[in-house]
């Protein structure tokens, strides 16, 4: 069992005002779901240039240094190690021209031309990474000379940026860059609205996940990618307790901006990944990470509730499907989709951890009922974990997580054998209002839940029932439920079904309902009424 520490994930950042007033800079010239494409690739360009300016100083040294390998007197011979590209690449490191370098942009920034200066920079770089890596072409478009930002707006982002407070050298040690763009990633989900959880996890979720399975080494996968936080914690967690980082991301993303996003993400924490493009349900885009060669530990927040996702699309044959794609798909939600592609890419030992929408423990559409029960009669389910409600930014569709496991048969070593068994954990009245509309969970809260499920799991642990809190049941009493999860139902606090529809969109629909039916009163009243008239004349 992996050793227990508390994260830093949720860290504060000392000058997030002046995050905001950078984003702010944007205000009223870009619209804000537009924000992050400007504000972060410009923090991703800083971090590349002080990434070349770091190892090219750092070779200029050594060359100086008569107790170095490198040293050599030659002012040639040193002029072509500095602009020797592999002398770069050997520590992760892009060599930049001057032009796409940050203190050239800062040296331009009150020129008039900044916005083409900008962008002759980002074409340079976007080059430089595709160069090593195909794949990252058009990670850096040119945007900002066709947007309505002024010379002084883009002038205001640089001169912020260019602050000690925003260096990554005098921060060493304070993963700056990825905080950043954290803060920016959460704080622009909440201004896109709805549209922002196609990139967004809250922190406090992707660390419980991340918490509860584990991740130490191997294959890692994400097939609803988004920005790449769940990707990035997991990684996060292995630097901290693994001996050896021995790893491979895989992710697939079906939004090019938000690919955009994750790329960037990952690269700035120097991370090995392929993430491709494409519709994951539709059009798989890793078929081959399946069976010995699949993910080790599969970690996702995929879109709830998907409708009309085009399931006649899929083949009949699909290797995902547990059986026969009539019975294991409904047209009217992706939700258990999701589960069959999760289930295929396991490894032979993998574990998966998945932030689902409430209606998935207890959709009774046939195809959805189908899935869930063969999930639970073969021994996939693991543990469900009812959550509160507020914990996302984007969305108030109550949600949980299901861990999946392919390793429950005992003969890890380090996990009993539990085939026949699911933890059911309630952690509803877990949770801070940080916000008036937005809950996380403290570090004590993911502990909290985190310990249950090891004590419950593993071959060390002693695992308890708490009432209203969590219990370990047969898959025989889930039966007895009808194949219903909802951890209530089983830890003995009330059980509160959900049919995973958020109470604006309910209280709206039964709204627009009563006037139908006041409209519908009032022509009857005047049916009525021609009647009687018609009564009285003919009397």
């Amino acid at each position: 069992m992996a050793k227990q520490t508390k994260s830093s994930a949720k860290a504060d950042i000392p000058f997030e005002d002046k995050l905001w007033i950078a984003a702010n800079e944007l205000r009223g010239a870009v619209a804000e779901n537009q924000y992050k494409d400007y504000v972060l690739s410009l923090l991703f360009v800083k971090h590349l240039s002080e990434r070349y300016e770091a190892r090219y100083n750092e070779l200029k040294s050594l060359l100086n240094d008569p107790q170095s390998d490198y040293y050599n007197a030659s002012s040639d011979e040193q002029a072509y190690t500095l602009e020797d590209k592999l002398e770069y690449q050997v520590k992760n490191v892009y060599k930049l021209p001057t032009e796409a370098t940050w203190p050239y942009l800062l040296a331009k920034a009150n020129q008039d031309d900044i916005k083409v200066i900008v962008d002759k920079a980002f074409i340079a770089i976007d080059d430089i990474l595709a160069e090593r890596e195909p794949d990252h072409k058009g990670l850096l478009p040119p945007i900002f000379v066709k947007s309505q930002l002024s010379a002084v707006q883009v002038a205001g982002l640089i001169n912020m940026f260019s602050s000690d407070e925003f260096s990554e050298s005098k921060h060493p040690e304070t993963d700056l860059y990825g905080r950043i763009y954290e803060y920016y990633i959460g704080k622009f989900a909440m201004a896109e609205g709805s549209g922002g959880g196609q990139f967004f996890t809250p922190s406090s979720i992707v660390q419980l996940l991340v918490e509860m399975i584990e991740p130490l080494s191997g294959r890692i996968m994400d097939i609803a990618i988004g920005s790449g936080g769940m990707m990035v914690q997991s990684i996060k967690f292995m630097k901290g307790h693994a001996e050896s980082l021995n790893y491979m991301v895989y992710g697939q993303e079906r939004y090019e901006g938000t690919l955009r996003l994750c790329k960037m993400n990952l690269l700035l924490r120097n991370m090995n990944f392929s993430v491709k493009l494409g519709d994951s349900l539709l059009d798989d885009k890793f078929p081959e990470v399946t069976g010995k060669n699949g993910a080790d530990y599969l970690l996702m927040n995929p879109p709830f509730n998907i409708s009309q996702w085009h399931s006649e699309q899929l083949s009949d044959t699909d290797p995902r499907l547990f059986g026969n794609k009539e019975t294991f798909t409904t047209e009217g939600n992706a939700n258990y989709m999701w589960f069959q592609s999760i289930w295929y890419h396991l490894s032979t030992r993998g574990t998966a951890g998945v932030v689902m929408a409430n209606g998935a423990m207890t959709g009774g559409n046939a195809g959805e009922k189908n899935v869930r029960e063969h999930m639970i009669k073969n021994g996939m389910v693991d543990c469900i974990v009812q959550l509160p409600e507020k914990l996302f930014l984007t969305t108030g569709i109550p949600a949980c997580l299901f861990i999946l496991s392919k390793n429950r048969d005992g003969k890890d070593g380090l996990h009993r054998e539990r085939r026949n068994e699911i933890l059911f954990i309630d952690a509803r009245k877990l949770g801070t209002m940080v916000s008036r509309k937005l809950r996380a969970f403290s570090d004590d809260d993911v502990a909290k839940v985190a310990n249950a499920y090891h004590q419950w799991r593993n071959v060390s642990g002693n695992h308890q029932d708490i009432e209203g809190f969590c219990k370990g049941a047969t898959v025989e009493e889930v039966a007895e439920q009808n194949y219903v999860l909802t951890s209530g139902r089983y830890v003995g606090s009330e059980a509160e079904e959900d049919d995973g529809i958020p109470f604006e969109e309910k209280m709206t629909s039964l709204t627009d309902k009563l006037y139908e039916q006041f409209g519908r009163s009032n022509e009857l009243q005047q049916i009525i009424k021609q009647n009687l008239k018609s009564l009285s004349h003919g009397s």
